[in-house]
């Protein structure tokens, strides 16, 4: 009778799940306290993993100085939408899953010393999808920054607008363009930050309409996908469309920044920026 060997496995694979993330992009095994020192970026290719809100809020900004504002906005139902499940079931589910009321967080918060309005995405909450509630919160950030004369930084990770919402969705572009209006007028600086993915209704409004546009690495950034892109033109996109690098190559964008180098990229920045540009006249 055959003896029947016993069976191991890797230390690896027998620790419990939530100890190791596998990286999409080179398919290495990362242990989580590393990777969180790493700024969610893998060491061996460089993937820039997404980030929660708060964790890139915590990432940017000096300890201790967020001031978070309309923390207690939420969607409703206007439309009364129903696809595979209720609208509502869907946003009670991406508020446990991520904590938060929508997939928009602002407030105000020191950067390197500096006093900055500050709002950050969270593609986690619905793919961040852009409906009535992240339309307000992005005009509310750039009214705070109006109302107290300090630079806005805006930190996108979005698939578009929310179709849940229908036109309701579509009609945060020109709010939000119009509050960024008021501030560009008044000659206060605005930083747009765009992660993995910045598109559709959120890339063709306020996330390409810095005085600095900034993107991180590998980022998806464009208004329709490529397939779109590719049938309405009938041609073969070049390789790396829609990407952070392939844009800035075309004037699109205008830094690509490691997620490390970010915090002290946007300090130099708003060095910059905000004295020249809040010295301008008002009206």
């Amino acid at each position: 009778m055959p003896v029947k060997l016993p069976q191991f496995r890797s230390r690896r694979e027998a620790g419990p799940e939530k100890l190791w993330t596998r990286c999409p992009s080179c398919s290495e095994q990362l242990f989580n306290k590393q990777l969180e020192r790493s700024a969610h970026v893998c060491p061996s290719c460089g993937h820039h993993f997404r980030l929660p809100a708060m964790a890139r809020l915590g990432m940017l900004l000096d300890e201790h100085t967020f001031e978070e504002r309309d923390a207690g906005l939420s969607s409703v139902d206007p439309l009364g939408f129903v696809d595979q499940k209720p609208y509502p079931d869907r946003l009670a589910a991406a508020q446990v899953a991520t904590g938060l009321r929508d997939a928009a967080t602002w407030g105000f918060g020191k950067l390197e010393g500096q006093r900055v309005a500050i709002l950050a995405m969270d593609f986690g909450f619905m793919g961040g999808s852009m409906g009535a509630v992240v339309g307000e919160k992005v005009a509310r950030a750039a009214e705070g920054a109006l109302d107290e004369r300090v630079p806005l930084v805006v930190v996108s990770a979005s698939g578009g607008a929310r179709m849940q919402e229908g036109t309701l969705a579509l009609m945060q572009l020109a709010k939000t363009m119009a509050a960024l209006e008021r501030l560009r007028a008044a000659g206060v600086a605005y930083i747009s930050v765009m992660s993995d993915p910045t598109t559709g209704g959120v890339f063709a409004s306020y996330a390409a309409m810095g005085d600095v546009n900034i993107a991180e690495p590998n980022a998806l950034i464009g208004f329709a996908g490529a397939r779109v892109g590719a049938g309405t033109i009938g041609q073969e996109l070049p390789p790396g469309f829609q990407r952070s690098e392939f844009l800035f190559r075309h004037g699109f964008v205008d830094r690509v920044v490691h997620r490390t180098d970010l915090r002290a990229e946007l300090g130099r920045l708003l060095r910059f920026l905000a004295p020249a540009r809040l010295e301008a006249p008002r009206g």
